[in-house]
């Protein structure tokens, strides 16, 4: 497979439009679902040129090649090492058509999604099924695809899907690293953030932002290759006070958590996972979009939290190990 075949240049034009509403927005006030603009991915409306679909791929460590046709297929996604998915349910493979799309088409068959996904790798059955319902009932909101296909599946598909990626152990998947600039990028069709094909930098500011480690291998959807955040300078040493200690601010995370943050019963890992998702989940608590009864627990919490606090949780808690 040739590197680099699903990004290519823009033209100048276009570029310097799109940084200059990149610098406008991450510095911006405006929030969108309750969370700063920049923890919520959007799709560009100029996108380079598709590759030839016809085009055969593989990943590392797999014997199979999928054409890149199939590749976004979101009911029957790749399924590359069939050999660690022996008894895959219906609903993670191949979802029920047509409102339910596969499960591992966004969370990925090791269950550790992308960032404008999510990660469900190691999550009890309870807490799975809650969020679920939570969806149904609108506790929860997704104006993608969660809310819909919640409300579409059996009981049976997400007790099937609950109890296959609650088998399921999380690996390492986010590089955290504090930075002042980032390269140059823009979101592609599934809304995953990739650096220009002519290079270039641009200020991080105060935002995360995070990238394919090897882009190529991602949008192949390959369930084990993961991303690198940037995040501000100094934020890893402020989240670590927020977190271990409050700060003054808040609680102690591990109180609920486990010591280890990697989670106590019923309630999930907070450790090792895509700072933007943590950052959306904790803004939904603040704001009071995201409701139920862990949620009514969470606000309190998060209350005296500002922007800058939660990047910074986001941030420290992305690095660790999960």
């Amino acid at each position: 497979m040739e590197t680099g075949i699903f990004w290519a240049a823009r033209s100048g034009t276009a570029i310097a439009a799109l940084v200059c509403a990149a610098l406008l927005s991450f510095n911006s006030t405006a929030f969108a679902d309750g969370g700063p603009v920049w923890a919520y991915p959007v799709a560009d409306k100029e996108q380079p040129p598709s590759p030839d679909g016809n085009i055969k791929a593989r990943v590392p460590g797999s014997a199979l090649t999928y054409q890149l046709k199939e590749i976004d297929n979101l009911f029957e996604p790749p399924i590359w090492f069939p050999e660690h998915n022996v008894g895959m349910p219906r609903v993670v493979q191949y979802g029920a058509a047509p409102a339910v799309r596969a499960c591992a088409a966004c969370h990925l068959t090791s269950g550790q999604g992308h960032p404008e996904s999510g990660h469900i790798a190691g999550l009890s059955v309870n807490y799975f099924k809650r969020q679920m319902q939570d969806f149904r009932t609108g506790n929860r909101t997704d104006k993608v695809w969660m809310t819909a296909m919640a409300r579409a599946m059996t009981d049976k598909d997400i007790d099937d899907a609950a109890q296959w990626f609650a088998k399921i152990k999380p690996i390492p998947w986010v590089k955290v690293v504090e930075a002042d600039t980032i390269p140059k990028s823009y979101f592609n069709k599934s809304r995953k953030r990739l650096p220009l094909a002519e290079g270039g930098i641009e200020p991080l500011g105060e935002r995360i932002a995070e990238f394919p480690q090897e882009p190529d291998r991602v949008l192949l959807r390959d369930p084990y290759a993961g991303f690198t955040a940037y995040v501000p300078k100094g934020s890893l040493a402020k989240g670590r006070e927020l977190v271990t200690q409050g700060a003054g601010k808040t609680v102690m995370c591990a109180a609920c958590h486990g010591v280890d943050l990697k989670g106590a019963g019923d309630i999930p890992r907070i450790a090792g996972v895509s700072p933007l998702y943590t950052v959306r989940q904790m803004f939904a608590f603040k704001t009071g979009t995201r409701k139920g009864a862990h949620a009514t627990q969470m606000q309190p919490v998060i209350a005296n939290l500002q922007e800058a606090d939660i990047t910074a949780i986001a941030a420290y808690l992305g690095s660790l190990a999960p």
